[in-house]
């Protein structure tokens, strides 16, 4: 599109954001930062509140509520939580302004989809979106998935140039594959730094003041561990809770820790060995162990909340162990994401493949497992607060994850803003790092795309969509 029609469509057309949490927020700054006009609306209590917070930006409009936004904007994006998709969409949908383009930004598509074609109208097209990072990570270079549900090819580029604003890599998946991937990406991963925290707590550890917990990869560890402590529960609840794939992946990393720690208690060196070795074969096997690492020991040693020791203590890092373990059960190659990845996903494969190729650290590793009882009884917690956290989710009690998150939350609160900070330079630090591996055949100004792009579906009269 030409410059001059460009600056028209953008003085002719409204975005809309439904949802001004932290991410609404960013979506909000970002898009009207770029030109764009931005209505915007929250619950109806917070909106004085966030009328005095975006008064000094002119291309931002704070609405009472979400029916007011719906019939004033061309694009409207539901940024809520995704247990709550459903009754927002209810709500506000019937008041959608006639041909507007609908989305929504949360981290599971299958319920926001159903609810979309639930309670839209049949003239409203949707595109769906998804920023794979949270509201304090630099968007440039990210991926944002982008979802063609019902949508015109005009429409479709509309989305793409309101999407511009960020600077992201734009991927292009369907609902399903989104979800597939996310969970293979994000689920499992998160599951893993939950449970950290809620064995350090039941412990009664501030790890980062244990020599053992300090330098190389447990740095990565802890700083992941109190980055998602500090987010809002409802950020992980609702991928986890809501997506079958989730539940599934969350589950089976339940049973590695177990099982694998059931080998270290027995003293089973020949099962523990065989294990582990299998399923590093199975996700590592095509890489030698001097090909380029994610992660290097000079990365991993800078970023530390503790003094730390002059000699490393060796640990059992049953948490990696099991997490190749259950990537390598249900058939999971963490590479074929890394363009569809989170920065803690990068990170998590960064130290998992950093333990796994480094042939002298996981003999170490597997050494430790059955020779030195020291972080046996963290273990014990760690398997506990995996199969608690699985069951949880199995469950699917929204108040039941909240109260878990929470608890462990208050714990390590003290320690929060240092947390963040450090985490962020770290992040930062290790994306400068795994983005050239990112890119190596990927142009950085190119979209990326799982497959083509879906072509435009029509509507029947009845209201549903066919290709």
């Amino acid at each position: 599109m030409a410059p001059d029609h460009f600056h028209t469509e953008q003085a002719s057309i409204a975005v809309g954001i439904i949802g001004m949490g932290d991410m609404g927020k960013m979506y909000t700054r970002i898009i009207s930062d770029a030109g764009w006009r931005v209505n915007a609306c929250d619950r109806p209590d917070k909106y004085e509140a966030l009328k005095e917070e975006f008064n000094d930006r002119k291309n931002v409009c704070i609405l009472p509520n979400g029916h007011l936004v719906s019939r004033a904007s061309d694009y409207i994006i539901y940024s809520v939580e995704a247990e709550a998709i459903g009754q927002v969409v209810a709500q506000y949908g019937h008041s959608t302004k006639m041909n507007a383009i609908v989305g929504g930004q949360t981290s599971c598509k299958a319920p926001e989809v159903a609810a979309f074609e639930q309670y839209l109208p049949s003239d409203v097209e949707i595109v769906s979106c998804h920023s794979l990072h949270g509201p304090n990570v630099d968007p440039k270079g990210q991926p944002l998935v982008l979802i063609r549900h019902r949508a015109s090819d005009a429409s479709f580029k509309r989305v793409e140039r309101v999407m511009s604003s960020f600077g992201s890599k734009l991927v292009y998946l369907s609902a399903e594959e989104h979800d597939r991937i996310t969970a293979d990406t994000q689920a499992v991963t998160h599951a893993a730094f939950l449970s950290m925290g809620t064995a350090w707590r039941a412990n009664n550890q501030f790890p980062w003041e244990i020599a053992r917990y300090v330098g190389g990869i447990e740095n990565v560890k802890i700083n992941l561990t109190l980055r998602i402590y500090s987010n809002k529960w409802h950020v992980y609840a609702g991928l986890a809770i809501l997506n079958p794939s989730a539940k599934e992946q969350i589950k089976q990393y339940a049973e590695s820790v177990t099982e694998l720690f059931n080998l270290m208690v027995v003293g089973d060196r020949h099962g523990l060995r065989r294990r582990i070795t299998t399923a590093g074969e199975a996700v590592f096997g095509n890489m030698t162990s001097d090909a380029q690492l994610l992660l290097r020991d000079e990365v991993l040693d800078r970023f530390s909340l503790g003094r730390a020791p002059q000699t490393k203590m060796p640990n059992n890092h049953l948490s990696l162990l099991a997490m190749v373990d259950c990537w390598w059960k249900r058939g999971i190659n963490p590479y074929d994401h890394m363009i569809c990845s989170t920065p803690l996903f990068r990170m998590w494969l960064g130290v998992t493949e950093y333990l796994f190729r480094k042939p002298g650290l996981l003999e170490e590793v597997m050494n430790t497992a059955i020779e030195d009882a020291t972080f046996r009884r963290d273990d014990l917690e760690f398997t506990f607060a995996a199969r608690g956290w699985s069951e949880c989710v199995s469950s699917g009690d929204f108040r039941r994850y909240q109260d878990r998150f929470e608890e462990t939350q208050a714990y390590f609160a003290p320690r929060f803003p240092e947390a963040t900070r450090v985490g962020s330079e770290m992040i930062k630090t290790i994306l400068e790092k795994t983005n050239v591996e990112v890119e190596t055949d990927i142009s950085a100004d190119a979209p990326v795309s799982y497959g083509p792009v879906p072509p435009p579906l029509v509507t029947k009269s009845n209201g549903t969509a066919q290709q």
